[in-house]
């Protein structure tokens, strides 16, 4: 099987002005009709996005749907499975730990205009409300200059777009899965006060970057837990990369801000490797952070979505 981008849902780095994560628990009372409804969904879905590209073509939505583990067990229990699509279960370190939290079906939604982002959504649960419930949902948006909320630019070592596939897409390790992708989703609350009181040398020696025009700090420069640093994994010596998006989301009356963290990865592996050396190394984004849920996902390829519409997986 060739990895075909044009056949992947919308797993690249684009991070949009107007992001929603929506995360639902399928409800378990009716199974036979919860795979007919997700079945429907699987066609429907895909034309409610082309008819929202019509309606506003400046809209630049983008968006994907995915399955975790338990979900796709009792959807699709007959049916093939991702090699690597489990349940994520809590990663501990000696000093914090990266929960894991219950969803079965993820959105990650983002366009230039938040009526779009609102339409897609409202739709989608024109045909999903009766099956599940809501586990979690998350406004984000694009801070200035799209940086970071701690002020950093965002996605500097994301690869780019003409590399992003053969690190984000499923290849011909995993062919009836071919141009899927694993994705991870975890949601970050910070301690603002505690960040903005740093002096920015400080900031920057913690991220291992210049604040202002994004170059890299050289590494005796760099604090040993810099989230640059310790992030980083390599694998048969070569550094691994993944889709990562640092979205930012608030209620600012409140003083809840922090970061919704998007990974979309060809290997769940990678990933997680990253995740154990972020704790490994006690990342300094950890000590003024809470992280309040973790999921992994699989995005389905666009070809394996119209499958599922067609009854293959239920059979």
């Amino acid at each position: 099987m060739t990895v075909e981008p044009k056949l992947a849902q919308d797993v690249w780095k684009d991070a949009g002005k107007h992001v929603q994560f929506t995360v639902l628990e399928l409800k378990r009372q009716d199974q036979k009709h919860e795979q007919e409804v997700i079945t429907a969904f699987a066609d429907r879905y895909q034309a409610i996005l082309r008819s929202l590209h019509i309606r506003e073509n400046e809209g630049c939505l983008r968006a994907t749907f995915g399955f975790s583990s338990d979900a796709w067990d009792y959807l699709f229990p007959n049916a093939p499975k991702p090699k690597e699509l489990v349940p994520y279960q809590t990663l501990r370190g000696d000093k914090y730990e990266m929960p894991a939290t219950k969803g079965d079906l993820f959105f990650h939604i983002r366009a230039n205009d938040e009526a779009v982002v609102y339409e897609a959504m409202s739709q989608f649960m024109l045909f999903l409300r009766d099956i599940t419930n809501v586990v979690d949902e998350t406004k984000g948006f694009r801070y200035f200059e799209g940086r970071a909320i701690v002020g950093f630019i965002d996605g500097t070592e994301a690869p780019e777009m003409e590399l992003a596939s053969q690190y984000a897409l499923v290849g011909d390790e995993d062919p009836e899965f071919v141009n899927g992708s694993y994705a991870f989703a975890q949601k970050w609350l910070h301690n603002m006060d505690f960040w903005n009181k740093l002096k920015t040398e400080d900031q920057e020696k913690a991220i291992g970057r210049q604040k202002f025009n994004d170059l890299e700090l050289d590494d005796d420069e760099k604090f040993k837990n810099a989230h640059n640093v310790v992030s980083k994994v390599e694998l048969n010596g070569e550094e691994q990369k993944i889709i990562r998006m640092n979205v930012p989301y608030s209620d600012p009356a409140s003083g809840k801000t922090g970061t919704y963290f998007m990974g979309y990865s060809r290997y769940w592996q990678v990933t997680k490797l990253m995740l154990l050396s972020m704790l490994k190394g006690h990342d300094f984004l950890l000590s003024f952070s809470k992280i309040l849920s973790g999921q992994l996902f699989f995005i389905p390829s666009k070809t394996v979505l119209d499958e599922i519409a067609d009854g293959e997986f239920t059979k």
